[in-house]
């Protein structure tokens, strides 16, 4: 039986969402300067995978995200894994979220009033593949058929193994998500879309995400959410008033913690701009966010700032 994502909002009012893998799991040692990303370590250390979802449950996070974003079977083929080994680590993506949510429940989640977490299924761009940083920019000059093929399969395997959703995010092209949506609708899967953001009104592709959403607004019956990810935090108010004029949908934000990717290095610079995580979560709880939580350079002590900022913004209405 899946987890919907109606019942964890009617629970929760508003969902608290994990924070970043890659950034947990360079935190337990590991070093993620591979082309497979958090997948080198969901094949290899599979157990420190399962440990930071225990971690970001513990935080307060009422879903979270599969360590799939980087698992593609291309991806994993080249780097000498037979079909088989890819599809299964794929799936093993989903099969670690639930054995960590047991754990937890068990442990602690049943008696201590809070939502099953949903399991998300992290469907990453065709650009994240390439990592090269192209899910900053889109415009990958491939054809539709290339981008169905690299998205089908991962969708089915997610799904099938489990996923209480799939998670298409980080997605810098409506045309990508278009295509990723219609597979979904295929499936008979329920999802939710999330956008790379430039500024406070456009996606990395170039199109205004209110457009965006207007375009996902129509004859997809199983697309349950939609926001933002992987985004400077300081844009993300304006883009959920952008959004909120284009859809009913409720509306999701997990950006990054304020500093600026380096393709060419993989690393992380600049400073922040002095607000804390907290403080801005209550800003976008404010702005209409119905779901809030970390992606790149966050932790789970970002998490747990977010579930203060909730816990506060609940409490006093506003």
């Amino acid at each position: 039986m899946r987890v919907t994502l109606e019942e964890t909002l009617a629970k929760t009012n508003i969902m608290v969402i994990d924070g970043s893998m890659s950034t947990a799991l360079e935190a337990l040692g590991c070093d993620l300067n591979d082309s497979l990303w958090t997948a080198k370590i969901l094949a290899e250390q599979p157990d420190l995978v399962r440990q930071v979802h225990l971690n970001y449950f513990r935080a307060g996070a009422d879903c979270g995200i599969t360590a799939s974003y980087q698992a593609t079977i291309p991806g994993l083929t080249a780097r000498g894994y037979s079909l088989k080994e890819a599809e299964d680590c794929i799936a093993r993506s989903v099969e670690l979220f639930l054995e960590a949510r047991k754990s937890w429940w068990a442990q602690e989640g049943r008696d201590s009033g809070r939502a099953m977490p949903l399991c998300l299924g992290a469907v990453g761009p065709y650009g994240a593949y390439l990592a090269d940083g192209s899910e900053y920019r889109g415009n990958y000059g491939v054809s539709d058929d290339v981008l169905r093929d690299f998205h089908r399969r991962r969708m089915e395997i997610l799904w099938e193994a489990g996923s209480d959703l799939l998670l298409l995010e980080t997605q810098p092209s409506l045309h990508e998500a278009l295509i990723e949506a219609e597979i979904a609708e295929e499936l008979g899967a329920d999802y939710w879309i999330s956008f790379s953001c430039r500024d406070g009104s456009h996606i990395n592709e170039g199109d205004r995400i209110s457009d965006c959403a207007a375009a996902l607004a129509q004859n997809h019956p199983h697309l349950r959410m939609i926001g933002v990810n992987c985004t400077p935090p300081q844009f993300v108010e304006h883009l959920i008033g952008e959004l909120k004029g284009s859809t009913s949908l409720p509306i999701a934000v997990y950006p990054n913690s304020g500093e600026e990717y380096d393709p060419a290095t993989k690393t992380w610079h600049g400073s922040r701009d002095g607000v804390t995580f907290g403080d801005y979560a209550h800003r976008w709880m404010r702005a209409g966010a119905k779901a809030v939580g970390g992606c790149c350079r966050t932790v789970d002590s970002h998490i747990r700032e977010v579930t203060k900022a909730r816990e506060i913004y609940l409490k006093l209405g506003r």
